[in-house]
């Protein structure tokens, strides 16, 4: 008799449309569907840029404190970051994202924040599931890991 263990899930929020907001959720992610567990990553508040349409190439790099209400230190901030992040090899928001997609990363928008924002769920990239607060939760109850990146 085969012992069918259940798959293990995870989810991770991202709540912010900025390099930092959108890289840790999509790395955690990808990496927990490269051990074998279902990965979803929940976009609310500034975060639902991520996934709309066009929206992950404009991911901007704002240093914290008084640096980022410098005017122009963002756009300064976001080309050095995005120097140091292709010297590193590392993969844009753009191909993290579609990597996801294909391995299997569920992206999910929060009905409330398209909602509050007046967007339409034609505003997405392809592949995005729209779920309410309670949706999200009734599934995150059941994760391992719950992680706000």
């Amino acid at each position: 008799m085969e012992n069918t263990k259940p798959r293990e899930m995870c989810t991770f929020i991202c709540s912010r449309d900025t390099l930092d907001g959108a890289y840790p959720a999509l790395v955690l992610a990808i990496n927990a569907r490269r051990l074998g567990m279902e990965a979803t990553v929940f976009y609310t508040f500034m975060g639902i840029n991520v996934i709309r349409k066009g929206g992950s190439g404009k991911c901007k790099f704002i240093p914290p404190g008084t640096l980022g209400a410098i005017p122009g230190m963002s756009a300064v901030a976001t080309r050095m970051m995005r120097k140091q992040i292709l010297e590193a090899g590392i993969p844009s928001v753009d191909e993290l994202m579609e990597v996801a997609q294909l391995e299997g990363v569920k992206f999910v928008a929060c009905r409330m924040t398209i909602d509050m924002m007046g967007l339409k769920e034609d505003d997405f990239i392809d592949g995005v599931e729209v779920q309410t607060a309670e949706d999200y939760l009734k599934h995150a109850k059941d994760c391992k890991i719950n992680m706000f990146t």
